[in-house]
């Protein structure tokens, strides 16, 4: 059934007909490696953690086309701290969460200037291609611009749609299988290692076998792994220990470093 057709069941109401059959959507850029620069375990750490991940991503730019997404932090945690006291509704704490996100994107465009770093808003998203073209290295704010329009979560009135949604769904609407998280950590355990010394690490998994373990403590957002399952082209996480020196070029190159989350 061609695409013409299937618009046809769509507009004469057969949705569910016209859905099923699409099955060759089109893949924008799917060599990218969209990066997420943890907010907390990065960012906010400041000089002696984010110049060395900078330095080896700039190294390997010449092999690879990156995007990188910048997190929140502590600053964003402390905004929805702030705005829950205040009895904010969840759309006015995504956008308060939100512009901590652009403050750390645009330090980390500064930092890359001289080498092709590029800020890129939501709004500009279609430029991407172009911009990696050219060589650059776009920066984005991780989070996703939900906005005012972000759903109300099932539980408390933190936005269910942060920045790990937000590297996400570049990755997937670019047609990228695999999203990198930088973090501070070797990748997923069982709890904390920061507070659990009995923690233990888990070196790769199943989405599904994730979501039924039901961790107390998880490294990325849980409402990816929903998203995870059902996506049409991500089909890998990678959680990456980004102040281990050479472990992000390890996995640039194909070498199964940190955690894979895969389906």
């Amino acid at each position: 059934m061609s695409k013409i057709e299937d618009l046809s069941n769509f507009m004469n109401g057969s949705i569910e007909e016209a859905q099923a059959n699409y099955k060759n959507d089109l893949r924008i850029f799917p060599d990218v490696k969209v990066m997420k620069i943890g907010g907390q375990s990065i960012t906010d750490r400041g000089r002696k953690a984010v110049f060395p991940i900078l330095d080896e991503l700039i190294e390997n730019n010449d092999k690879h086309n990156f995007i990188l997404t910048s997190g929140g932090g502590t600053r964003a945690r402390h905004a929805y701290q702030v705005g829950i006291d205040l009895n904010m509704p969840v759309g006015v704490l995504a956008e308060m969460g939100g512009a901590v996100t652009v403050q750390n994107a645009r330090m980390l465009q500064m930092l890359l200037a001289k080498h092709g770093g590029i800020f890129l808003d939501h709004l500009e998203f279609e430029k991407i291609p172009l911009f990696l073209k050219l060589g650059c290295i776009p920066v984005m704010p991780g989070m996703p611009p939900y906005s005012f329009w972000e759903d109300i979560p099932d539980h408390g009135s933190i936005p269910t749609h942060r920045t790990d949604c937000g590297a996400f769904f570049t990755a997937e609407a670019l047609g990228a299988d695999t999203v990198y998280f930088i973090k501070d950590e070797k990748g997923l355990y069982t709890a904390d290692p920061k507070k659990d010394p009995n923690a233990t690490f888990i070196p790769r998994i199943h989405v599904d076998e994730l979501i039924a373990m039901d961790l107390g403590d998880l490294i990325v957002e849980r409402v990816v792994l929903e998203y995870m399952k059902r996506s049409k082209f991500v089909e890998k996480l990678v959680i990456i220990n980004g102040m281990s020196k050479g472990d992000i070029t390890k996995t640039l190159n194909g070498e199964e470093i940190g955690t894979v989350i895969y389906r």
